[in-house]
């Protein structure tokens, strides 16, 4: 019995000595529990700085890849509204809504898009239509020289190149390029753009061409499924040299107009222009523009061309407003050699009121002189217009 209890005893002790040495090791000790709060400060204090990184550059707008792409993407776009009355039509248009985009993949490749709806409604039946009228890539070679390639604007007149509402008088776009040009018209090819020598810029373009046996207008394929079998090319020489003032020539040969409706009708076009803009306000542009053609044109003819004379001036109405008026003749023959002429006289004035830079308020009065029907009508134009 005595023996059982002194080795129950020593089983106790030897218990109680193993469950101390056990927590005494568990327990860490002041050096231990020092050394893991400094170890825990240093993670926070490294998660704090990471946290203000990434503050700060979401604010800069430089810290993620998303923010990356839309510094180098753009969007932008014009639209305009038109009212016209005359010749017993009283009609509301909303003529054109059109958005941009463009894009830099780097410092020397660029893409630049743009996408047009024409009176609001595109679809069978509709008066409407959508069109793709920009999509080039532009590369640049070296600080005056670039190449682009797409679905490009061709370099001819003035508002086929530069066709915002807030940029050019009159509701309407004017009667000579739109119907000799034939602005706005483009075309799928590549070619070279740049600055010869300081204020002196030059554009090549090799592009697919106009495909029409009667008049110019109707022959733009609109690159949609076109014709490119008969190559088309344009060059055009501009000086800027001189504050305010632009002095520009284009030519472009087509190598037969006629394609697949007409063989064997080469065509030149020829264009001119000056648009001169003083600081004191006063503002002149000029232009004459004709195409020669080896065959006749059921409607144009074998040589159509035009011209108009628009002075101007702008002034400030108080604040951030400002005024224009203007006034512009036109003469278009677009059948000088054909059996039937079709001439036309255009005397038109105006006022564009600009509440901002980019939005413009317009009102025109027309009168339209048919020189061969001998008759006469007048229009009455308000136009709405806004660029971004």
């Amino acid at each position: 019995m005595r023996s059982r209890l002194l080795n129950r005893f020593f089983c106790y002790i030897a218990l109680s000595m193993f469950l101390t040495v056990t927590a005494v090791k568990a327990a860490p000790t002041a050096e231990e529990m020092w050394q893991t709060i400094q170890e825990q400060q240093r993670v926070i204090d490294e998660l704090k700085q990471q946290l203000d990184a990434t503050a700060e550059a979401v604010e800069s707008g430089s810290g993620t890849s998303g923010s990356s792409w839309a510094d180098k993407t753009q969007v932008g776009g014009y639209g305009e509204l038109h009212y016209r009355a005359g010749d017993g039509t009283d009609q509301a248009d909303f003529h054109r809504f059109v958005l941009y985009f463009g894009h830099d993949f780097s410092d020397t490749l660029h893409f630049f898009s743009e996408v047009e709806l024409e009176h609001s409604l595109a679809g069978e039946g509709q008066p409407g239509e959508v069109e793709l009228e920009q999509a080039w890539v532009e590369i640049d070679l070296n600080e005056n020289h670039r190449f682009r390639a797409g679905l490009d604007i061709l370099p001819i007149g003035l508002i086929n190149v530069t066709h915002e509402p807030n940029t050019f008088y009159g509701v309407e776009r004017n009667a000579v390029e739109s119907r000799i040009i034939p602005a706005t018209w483009w075309e799928a090819g590549l070619g070279l753009n740049g600055e010869l020598a300081p204020g002196f810029n030059y554009d090549v373009v090799l592009h697919s061409g106009l495909e029409t046996n009667s008049n110019i207008r109707s022959g733009r394929q609109k690159v949609a499924e076109a014709n490119a079998e008969y190559p088309a090319g344009t060059m055009r020489l501009r000086y800027t040299g001189y504050p305010g003032l632009e002095l520009s020539g284009s030519v472009q040969y087509q190598s037969n107009i006629g394609g697949e409706l007409q063989s064997g009708n080469q065509a030149t076009l020829t264009s001119f222009h000056v648009d001169y803009k003083h600081n004191s306000g006063f503002g002149l542009r000029a232009l004459w523009a004709g195409w020669q053609m080896d065959n006749d044109l059921t409607a144009d003819g074998k040589s159509s061309d035009g011209w108009y004379v628009e002075p101007a001036y702008r002034f400030k109405t108080g604040g951030s407003w400002e005024a224009g008026v203007y006034a512009r003749y036109e003469e278009i023959d677009r059948s000088r050699n054909a059996t039937a002429r079709n001439e036309e006289e255009r005397t038109s004035v105006g006022i564009n009121i600009w509440p901002h830079e980019q939005v413009v308020f317009k009102a025109t009065f027309e009168n339209v002189d048919d020189v061969d029907a001998s008759t006469s009508t007048d229009n009455f134009y308000l136009g709405l217009g806004y660029q971004f």
